[in-house]
């Protein structure tokens, strides 16, 4: 139903992976040393309520004198970055080298906490207003329901604006409301230069849950008393899938939300649910070993057995079983998520939320103009087939959308590719990129 992406700073030079590399972009290029002397004081950056960037004087540090590579700076060489950009660049100064591994050279980010400050002045940098009225919010501000959908909100925000600075269009903002209570903002961005269709969707919806939606809890092991029948809930979240056009270009999905319900006692139950995905039509192994330490290292802030647990329960939570076949090669993925207490759960699902850019966007501006054939587009239409496999048929979030009354149906089914293949029988010839890909599919692995 709902995942998340937000701005992020602590610790993500390493996430530049290669960006130097990249001869060109859709914005235009510009040589590395030039760029390097324009900056040639390292900065350390950090997010600020409102949305704006502050740039903090760091020591100099001098690059090692490698052949001048090229970076793509678009909007970035005037000095705005945003959570992508900024993270890289700073990875591109402190290392100036082509490689995710080699990024450790890279002077260490300050960690920045982000600030619960005031509510009116962090909604200014919203895509649009939030779902709720911004009154009820400052009234509400210390309320676990108030502070996560600040937080997805500012992650609807940070991410969409990132995803804009690769391709160069606009999101389409679509505000909805839903009679039985609540409603949500869709951002959807479709036939862009680099994505498909990317879409970013935050709903804050409540009412009373439905007996299949509880019949689907209770299955989970939730035990659930409602009072005449009725069972109030609050449910809120952020979701998100890329598809770009290039097969070379993962998707990616994350997602992460809150849940709230009340008893027929008054007695809430409450719980987060989330994670972070990547579906290559090609493995990278370079690609795979990034995007999994990012997500690591956010989980292991916290518990060291919840990257190896969420990693495996991922795996196992996206497999199509019709098929024999996981979606991707997996991240992270949790649900149900209760404990120790709301505090640390809820700043865990921060932590994680953080990651989002640095463990994508670092892969797209990598693979941003490699070149591909028509076979390797058909291939990508043929693993789209089977994302939309798993998501109709075994998605929590979207049976969990199908069966509430009142959910908007556009949204719920935005993770769907514009285009995707069905080939009878179809199987790759062995020996080639796409039965390596298959291979890992089918037996997944561990990647760092």
């Amino acid at each position: 139903m709902t995942s998340i992406a937000l701005c992020t700073m602590n610790n993500s030079a390493r996430s530049i992976a290669r960006l130097c590399q990249a001869s060109r972009s859709a914005h235009g290029t510009a040589d590395f040393h030039s760029f390097v002397s324009r900056y040639s004081t390292l900065r350390k950056c950090a997010f600020l309520p409102g949305g704006k960037w502050s740039f903090i004087r760091a020591g100099t540090r001098q690059m090692s004198q490698a052949s001048p590579g090229r970076i793509s700076l678009g909007r970035y060489g005037k000095g705005v970055f945003l959570a992508a950009g900024a993270a890289a660049v700073t990875g591109v100064l402190a290392a100036g080298v082509s490689h995710f591994q080699r990024a450790e050279m890279a002077t260490k980010i300050s960690k920045v906490e982000e600030e619960e400050g005031d509510v009116r002045e962090r909604c200014k940098s919203f895509m649009s207003p939030p779902v709720t009225d911004i009154k009820v919010l400052e009234q509400r501000k210390d309320e676990m329901s108030t502070r996560m959908e600040m937080l997805i909100m500012e992650t609807q925000a940070a991410f969409c604006r990132a995803l804009e600075e690769v391709d160069g269009g606009t999101f389409k903002v679509d505000r909805w409301s839903r009679k039985e209570g609540g409603g949500g903002i869709s951002c959807v961005m479709q036939d862009g230069k680099v994505f498909e269709k990317a879409g970013v969707n935050v709903s804050v919806v409540f009412g009373n849950l439905t007996e299949e939606a509880a019949k689907q809890m209770r299955s989970r092991g939730k035990v659930l008393k409602g009072k005449d029948g009725k069972l109030p809930f609050c449910a809120m979240g952020v979701s998100s899938v890329i598809h770009p056009k290039n097969p070379h270009i993962p998707t990616v999905h994350f997602n992460y939300r809150y849940f709230e319900i009340e008893e027929a006692d008054g007695t809430k139950q409450w719980w987060f649910g989330g994670g972070t995905d990547l579906t290559p039509v090609y493995i990278d192994l370079e690609d795979a070993a990034h995007f999994h330490k990012t997500l690591k290292k956010a989980c292991d802030k916290h518990h060291p057995k919840y990257y190896p647990d969420f990693k495996k329960w991922c795996d196992n939570y996206f497999y199509v079983r019709h098929r024999g076949e996981t979606r991707g090669i997996g991240g992270i993925f949790f649900d149900d998520l209760d404990s120790p207490n709301q505090e640390e759960v809820f700043n865990f699902v921060k932590s994680c939320a953080k990651t989002v850019v640095p463990c994508y966007l670092p892969i797209v501006y990598k693979h941003l103009n490699d070149s591909f054939t028509p076979e390797e587009k058909d291939w990508q239409q043929v693993r789209r087939g089977r994302y939309v496999e798993f998501n109709l048929v075994y998605d929590r979030g979207v049976k969990f959308g199908l069966a509430t009354p009142g959910s908007r149906i556009e949204s719920i089914l935005m993770s769907l590719p514009l285009t995707a293949r069905w080939e009878y029988m179809h199987e790759p010839t062995k020996g080639t990129k796409e039965a390596e890909m298959l291979e890992v599919l089918r037996n997944p692995k561990e990647w760092i």
